[in-house]
């Protein structure tokens, strides 16, 4: 049952130059079903975003930082961490009552070189580099101990292939470093839920790679809570049958599930990368940008159409515990880069609902 909410100003402070729109509210439609959330960024935690504060607070229930929790943001030098952006982002959600995401403690981009190296820039050994991450993960965790509700606590460790990625993290402290990883983040909060995220599960190969590490994590005893699949889509790609094997498989482990950085590419691929593998994405050429005028009634038609269909997978399974967008509108979605104009949200650009939004509402 669809519940209406009283009018809500997407457009800006005091709604002056437009009408408020009535809109169905995302968190109360599928309140019995799985948290709704968005990525944000520092002009909404500020609150300077007034469009994408007003559609955060009145549509979704659990948010996710886009960076301000991220390692280089966090803890630029060896000797110094800057907690200002996070400490309001988690003031943020406390605020508007939101389960709060901590996004991400491991991984292999945004992490400062120094982290790998010492004083004469030479790789670490493997005790200093476990004594850095457990100094690090005890100090953001153990922070927001009791108000984060659940961390990404390792990213992207598995390649497409379904071996482990040959990361820093992996060449001086060996495979163990994912089991590490989770274990500093229970002792520093042993209620907050522990996530393993990655992109592509969908694809068999690096999905069997990821159930194979999470089976031994698991036969080790280590608390991975839930896996969260990127769900950075195309419009092809991945099909609706891979989805539903893939929540399916992860769901078998007795592992909960989470879509933790949904959008739909809507943008012509000009290259067979199908992930969100910065090193990749960073090589398209900007004369891809086919939609800098707008986005055509016929695209906008098959956006919705697409969204309907993930989200009547994601509805079918009791493993999903969160849907979040990665992003609130499309302004600010991460797709728009490398010149690149996209749409892959529900609200555009000015924070109007779009086809999409009512597809997901009305599925």
């Amino acid at each position: 049952m669809l519940t209406w909410l009283s009018s809500v100003c997407l457009f800006g402070t005091g709604c002056n130059s437009v009408s408020a729109q009535t809109l169905p509210s995302l968190k109360e439609v599928f309140k019995n079903n799985f948290l709704i959330g968005a990525a944000i960024n520092q002009n909404q935690i500020s609150e300077r975003d007034t469009i994408g504060v007003a559609i955060l607070s009145s549509q979704f229930n659990s948010i996710s930082p886009e960076n301000v929790l991220k390692w280089e943001r966090v803890h630029p030098h060896f000797d110094r961490y800057d907690f200002d952006a996070a400490d309001r982002y988690v003031a943020f959600g406390k605020k508007y009552g939101m389960a709060i995401i901590g996004h991400v403690l491991v991984w292999h981009n945004q992490t400062p070189p120094w982290v790998f190296e010492d004083s004469a820039g030479k790789p670490v050994d493997r005790e200093t580099l476990l004594q850095r991450m457990h100094e690090h993960i005890a100090t953001v965790v153990g922070r927001y101990k009791g108000q984060v509700h659940g961390w990404d606590v390792v990213n992207e460790a598995v390649n497409e292939d379904g071996t482990l990625r040959e990361s820093p993290w992996l060449k001086i402290i060996g495979e163990d470093y994912i089991e590490k990883a989770f274990q500093y983040a229970h002792e520093a909060d042993p209620s907050a839920e522990l996530h393993y995220n990655d992109f592509s599960l969908e694809n068999k190969p690096k999905r069997d790679g990821v159930l194979k590490l999470i089976t031994k994590l698991k036969e080790h005893g280590v608390p991975v809570t839930a896996v969260g699949l990127q769900g950075h889509y195309k419009m092809d790609w991945p099909t609706l049958a891979q989805i539903d094997t893939t929540v399916d498989e992860f769901g078998k482990l007795g592992t909960r599930v989470m879509i933790t950085e949904l959008d739909v590419d809507v943008v012509p691929a000009t290259q067979a990368n199908r992930g969100a593998d910065l090193s990749l994405n960073n090589q398209r050429q900007a004369h891809a940008d086919v939609y800098a005028a707008g986005l055509p009634d016929s695209v906008q038609q098959a956006l919705a159409k697409r969204y309907a269909g993930l989200f009547t997978v994601f509805l079918r399974h009791k493993e999903i515990e969160r849907i979040t967008f990665w992003g609130v509108t499309d302004a600010n979605s991460w797709l728009n880069t490398r010149g690149r104009t996209n749409y892959p949200l529900l609200f555009d650009r000015e924070g109007k609902a779009k086809p999409a939004f009512d597809a997901v509402i009305k599925h």
